[in-house]
């Protein structure tokens, strides 16, 4: 048991929560992970019953206080998937399963919330990004559209770490970074956009009060403790969505540094000193955790989930190798591909399985091979997925570069970033040096540093990563290798300008 102060970060995802405990020295002392599903009813929706986020939050906290001295946590942060909807109603009963980030249903209420911002680049102008399928605003103007007895007795809004906080807090609040993903955020000034909610005709008090980071929002509720072994009254911090606060478990707090995330989903997360919005709208501006400051995001809807649908759907052998070895069946993906040269000699693949956001910010857009011919093998297939998803990333790196952001090193996280020969790719095809820090737990681990300064236990998010956080091999880029991949990089992207028509009619024959 450490005798040190421990801070808790609870990240509530989208396969499930994990929560972990950290001495103040970044030591991670426990974690516990409980996992849940998710529904799609419709094709192109995504749901989840926010039940089953509390069961799991209450479960991996009871795990972790009889893991650890428990009378030695001093704080909580919180952290979760970004944009989902919770909607409450006047005495806090949750009134439909939560619309969720990769909810695809809202196409039309985008179009709405454009129009009636003036424009696409009058609505930039008010919250530092275009309306997208994914962001919080559309899915609450389709509850009003689709479901109006239920937004009839909607009462308050909350994003899905927001509505634990509620449960572990009874208050409502939200931070910064969340809230500028909702669409109903004035990130320049870092409080909601009345005059937008006006516009929409959407009543303020729907959403909570918004936080910075590190600033405390409420404390445990005495019931809630006695359901887990922790001590009444411990202090709980905004947090962060899950990309603000991955980016403080990564150290990404000072210019130049960026991450790449290979999650289910990939990100370029980079951060800013001041308010950088792209005017044609292709990466996402949003305030950041570290009180004060902003990040510029872009984010792709599958790269660590390509790789997982790859293996799923055509990786049954070594799939079954795995049960009967050490090893997984990612390593044996990955070492077929290690065998083909770069550019999976001429075969591409588009990784738009469930639409893009960045940079294409199109719904109907489905993932392709292309160029297949007989001499292609699994081998090929499965380097050609790695290099679709790090041609994606990169697409979001030029824009950043495009933008005037310093970019000198990315630090790579998440399960993909696991993989040398994908961070390698990843160092090729972005023209950037790869680093691999000492720690990799995530977004909980951000929420918890968070938390940590909002107790007191350090000076400021920067000095805490400074403390904690330590890059320990750098990969560099081959040049041979970056040299190959551009032409294949122009190739790629004309794939999608092609094909891209052909997704949408597909998407109507479809139904």
């Amino acid at each position: 048991m450490s005798s040190l102060p421990i801070c808790i970060g609870v990240d509530v995802g989208t396969s499930g929560t994990k929560a972990i405990a950290m001495d103040i020295r970044g030591a991670v002392l426990a974690s516990a992970l409980r996992e849940y599903p998710l529904a799609s009813p419709k094709a192109g929706w995504a749901e989840q019953d926010p039940a089953d986020w509390r069961r799991a939050v209450l479960e991996a906290l009871t795990e972790l206080a009889a893991k650890v001295d428990s009378r030695a946590v001093v704080a909580i942060g919180l952290t979760g998937q970004m944009h989902g909807s919770v909607f409450l109603d006047a005495e806090n009963k949750v009134l439909r399963p939560a619309l969720l980030w990769c909810d695809q249903r809202t196409a039309e209420q985008c179009e709405t919330i454009t129009e009636k911002a003036g424009g696409e680049a009058a609505l930039v102008a008010m919250v530092a990004n275009p309306a997208l399928t994914g962001f919080t605003a559309p899915k609450i103007l389709w509850l009003r559209d689709n479901e109006p007895e239920l937004f009839e007795k909607t009462r308050k809004v909350l994003l899905p770490k927001d509505y634990i906080r509620w449960v572990l807090t009874g208050e409502y609040a939200t931070d910064v970074a969340d809230a500028s993903g909702t669409l109903l955020f004035d990130v320049r000034n870092r409080c909601w956009h009345k005059g937008l909610m006006s516009k929409l005709d959407l009543d303020p008090s729907l959403m909570p009060r918004a936080f910075e980071g590190t600033e405390i929002t409420g404390s445990l509720l005495p019931e809630i403790a006695s359901q887990t072994g922790l001590p009444a009254g411990i202090p709980v911090a905004a947090g962060g969505g899950d990309q603000a606060a991955g980016g403080v478990g990564c150290g990404i707090v000072r210019p130049g540094i960026v991450s790449s995330s290979l999650g289910t989903s990939g990100v370029v997360f980079a951060f800013s000193d001041g308010v950088h919005a792209d005017p044609k709208g292709r990466v996402h501006t949003f305030c950041h955790a570290v009180p004060g400051k902003w990040h510029v995001m872009g984010v792709m809807l599958s790269a660590g989930g390509a790789l997982q649908w790859y293996r799923n759907t055509l990786c049954h052998e070594e799939m079954h190798q795995a049960k009967s070895s050490a090893r997984d069946a990612y390593t044996y993906i990955t070492d077929q591909a290690q065998t083909v040269s770069c550019g999976a000699e001429g075969l591409l693949f588009l990784p738009y399985l469930t639409g893009e956001r960045t940079p294409h910010r199109d719904p109907f857009a489905k993932a392709a091979f292309v160029g297949l011919s007989l001499r292609h093998t699994k081998a090929h297939m499965a380097r050609a997925v790695m290099e679709g998803v790090a041609f994606g990333m990169r697409d979001s790196l030029d824009i950043m570069r495009e933008m005037g952001i310093p970019l000198e090193v990315s630090r790579v996280s998440g399960g993909g970033g696991r993989s040398e020969l994908w961070r390698q790719i990843l160092a090729d095809t972005g023209r950037i040096e790869i680093a691999q820090i000492n720690v990799d737990e995530g977004p909980a681990f951000g929420a918890a540093i968070l938390a940590g300064v909002g107790a007191g236990h350090f000076k400021s998010v920067e000095e805490a990563c400074d403390n904690i956080i330590k890059e320990t091999h750098r990969i560099p880029v081959i040049e041979e290798n970056a040299v190959c991949y551009e032409s294949y990089l122009q190739e790629f992207r004309a794939c999608y300008t092609v094909l891209k028509g052909g997704f949408q009619r597909m998407a109507e024959i479809v139904g």
